[in-house]
Parts: C-alpha cells; structure tokens; sequence
C-alpha cells in the first residue's frame, strides 16, 4: 500500500473516531497537516498516487447469506 493511501486510511479513521464527517477536503486538511503529499483525491475518497496513474476502487464482493446453522435445540436434542 503506498503512503499516500495508507494516510487517507489512517485520516479517514482518525474523522471516523471524532464523530466528523469523512469529506475529501477534511481527509486533505489531515494529509497536509502531516505531511503526507496526495495528488487528488476522488469524489469516492480514493487516493490518486502521485506518480499520476489512476487508482482503481477495490471490487465490491457481493455479499452471500450464509445459511443459518441449527443448535441442537432445534432439532429436538437437549
């Protein structure tokens, strides 16, 4: 992970933790407080390295329900 996206994680957690609305200026009033050099930031909040290539969002995993296992309760077992 490049440091321009590991300060966005940790600015992001960092709002998270204070109760402040995770907004791309915030995240950037964090990065240049400490430092940290981002290119751009996305509407979605992703960090555009700053060596100029695009940085791709993560895939969305579709979530799958998981059947619901039965204790020995239900069964009629005790």
């Amino acid at each position: 992970m490049a440091l321009s996206e590991l300060g966005c994680t940790y600015a992001a957690l960092i709002l998270h933790n204070d109760n402040i609305a995770i907004m791309a200026e915030k995240i950037a009033a964090l990065l240049k407080a400490a430092n940290v050099q981002v290119v751009l930031l996305s509407a979605t909040g992703v960090a555009m390295p700053a060596g100029g290539g695009a940085a791709t969002p993560p895939p969305v995993e579709e979530k799958k329900e998981e059947p619901k296992e039965e204790s020995d309760d239900d069964m009629g077992f005790s």
